[in-house]
């Protein structure tokens, strides 16, 4: 897949497009971007999807605080499975978001993307102000000649609904259901970096993961059953996301428990994949009581790798 981090970049090839954030590429939003290739395929076109980063409800909303359920990498690597050709990741700004609708029709899609053919929402808006619509788009496309096909207003729904339903379900601990909707593990990536390293002085050494990206949603704090690949070998654990109350933690962390593994993992970037929830974080009584509960943890998600009680999405 070609990635372009700005309009201006892409080459003159003629294109099949959609336009959209698709955070969390989840099953409604595979079947869009399954009809741009598919499109592509028969008019002998390129597939692309144009997406926007900042998201544009941050530019537009003086900052405000939005969670997604991607980063721009992990969307790359999603969007990329599926098998599109190109995207096109678009700085938003203010400046660009006054573009008049015509004009971004014209200098956007017809003279940066060469579309042939969008397929959109019959909800999408778009233009300064977010003026124009799916009836606009197809006067355009007429004048501009380009067909417009429209996603009906059930899959759309569909979509949104998983949307919701995924973040709610992360924000719950709910994480198969939240599976089921993506259609794959939810995951995120970061840096091991030194922590106070009491897990290892109770004989459940972490890894502390380091986030880089704010935006990115933490599910709900907790821990969790998790898998990973590192240095191409699958590897189970477990993992905490909370404060660690039992020491009187403040600030959040993520930490997470390999099972028979031994690697230093110091600086190294990983893909953690959340599998199930466990159980709550709780404040114990003593790190006695914590290492004992670690022990039940650590067995519960051992007895699901011995069972396969789950279901590993790729």
């Amino acid at each position: 897949m070609n990635t372009y981090n700005s309009i201006s970049e892409f080459p003159n090839k003629k294109t099949v497009v959609t336009i959209g954030t698709f955070d969390g590429v989840h099953i409604g939003h595979k079947k869009i971007i399954a009809k741009v290739i598919s499109n592509a395929e028969e008019l002998n076109c390129e597939s692309a999807v144009l997406t926007f980063f900042p998201h544009p409800r941050v530019v537009l909303q003086n900052g405000e605080s939005l969670k997604l359920l991607n980063t721009i990498e992990e969307k790359k690597i999603l969007l990329e499975k599926i098998g599109l050709s190109n995207l096109v990741i678009h700085p938003f700004d203010k400046e660009f978001s006054q573009l008049s609708a015509e004009d971004f029709v014209k200098i956007i899609l017809v003279d940066q993307l060469h579309v042939q053919k969008i397929i959109i929402g019959y909800d999408h808006r778009f233009g300064k102000n977010r003026s124009a619509d799916i009836k606009d788009l197809s006067l355009f496309g007429i004048k501009y000649g380009f067909a417009v096909e429209q996603i009906s207003a059930q899959e759309i729904d569909e979509i949104a609904i998983s949307s919701t339903k995924i973040r709610t379900s992360l924000e719950e601990g709910a994480i198969t259901l939240a599976n089921e909707y993506l259609g794959y593990n939810y995951f995120f990536s970061g840096t091991v970096v030194k922590g106070n390293q009491l897990g290892r002085t109770l004989g459940f050494p972490t890894a502390n993961i380091q986030i880089d990206e704010n935006y990115k949603l933490i599910p709900k704090n907790g821990v969790y059953f998790v898998k990973s690949k590192i240095n191409e070998k699958l590897v189970f654990g477990m993992m905490n996301i909370g404060t660690r109350p039992t020491v009187d933690g403040k600030n959040q962390s993520i930490e997470v428990h390999f099972f028979e593994f031994e690697l230093d993992l110091y600086d190294m970037k990983i893909t953690i994949e959340l599998v199930d929830f466990i159980r709550e974080e709780q404040k114990f009584e003593s790190l006695e009581a914590l290492k004992n509960q670690l022990f039940k943890d650590e067995q519960i998600c051992k007895n699901y790798i011995n069972n396969n009680k789950f279901n590993i999405v790729e």
